[in-house]
Formats: C-alpha cells, structure tokens, sequence
C-alpha cells in the first residue's frame, strides 16, 4: 500500500485550518476512509514547536454548567471566540496521510482532484509528495513524531 502526503500552510489561519478540519472529518465519514486518511495539525509559534491532532481535546469545546434560571432546563452555550483564533500567532501546517490500497486508484484520483479545487485547501498551497519522491522520508517521519 502506497502512502501520499498532502501538505497544507494555513500561516496563521486557525479558523482555516479549522474549517479544513471539520471538512476532512466529514469526507471520512462520508466515503468511509477512517484509517485510509489520516491528518494531524503542525504547529510553530515564534520558533517553538507546538503539536496536536484533529482530534486533539483541546479543538473541542468544553462542556458548560447549566443555566440558573426559573425552568431550570437551559443549558448556557457560549460560542468559540472567533477573534482569539483569528488572532494566533501560530504558523498552522495540516499534514495529510492518504493510505489506499493499489486497486483503488480511481478514489485516490478523486480525493487528490477534489483537494486541488476545493477551498479552504487550495488557497493553503497544497503540495504532494509520493514515496518516490525527495523528502518524503523526512515528512514520514515528521508525520509519526506529532500526536
């Protein structure tokens, strides 16, 4: 089985890299490629490295008390503060693994098509790098270092 990565620089785009991160959630879910696509987030701030994973605790809102009020049934829901992703000052990389066996080709095809065309992944300067070629070692193994 042949492994690809797909690079994406996001800069210090968190609500991007974000958005990117629900639509590939969607995409595994909806063409049932759970192990065969793999992401996870790189991310430098100011020459430190920080790391995390979509599925990283720290991406999911958490849960709230509920609310004091008469019926006593609401729950408070606060919504993220778009003003503090917007402001990170985090360069934002996606590294994206894609793991398809050799007979489906015509998918892998589609999916490397469909990253291409579609926003927010073709403004973020995708790059793609096959198994023969130069760096792919490097990224190999940068992809098995971050959580």
């Amino acid at each position: 089985m042949a492994h690809i990565y797909l690079t994406f620089d996001f800069g210090k785009d968190e609500e991007k890299a974000q958005l990117a991160r629900h639509k590939l959630d969607s995409w595994k879910q909806a063409f049932r490629l759970d192990k065969k696509m793999q992401g996870k987030f790189d991310r430098k701030e100011d020459g430190a490295v920080t790391t995390a994973a979509p599925d990283d605790a720290s991406s999911k809102p958490k849960p709230e008390k509920k609310a004091e009020g008469k019926s006593g049934k609401g729950k408070a829901k606060a919504a993220p503060e778009p003003a503090k992703l917007a402001s990170s000052t985090a360069e934002v990389k996606l590294l994206l693994r894609l793991a398809l066996p050799n007979h489906e080709k015509l998918m892998e095809q589609r999916l490397l098509k469909r990253f291409s065309t579609e926003e927010p992944f073709a403004s973020a300067s995708p790059k793609t790098v096959r198994q023969s070629d130069g760096g792919f070692a490097e990224l190999d193994s940068r992809f098995e270092e971050l959580e």
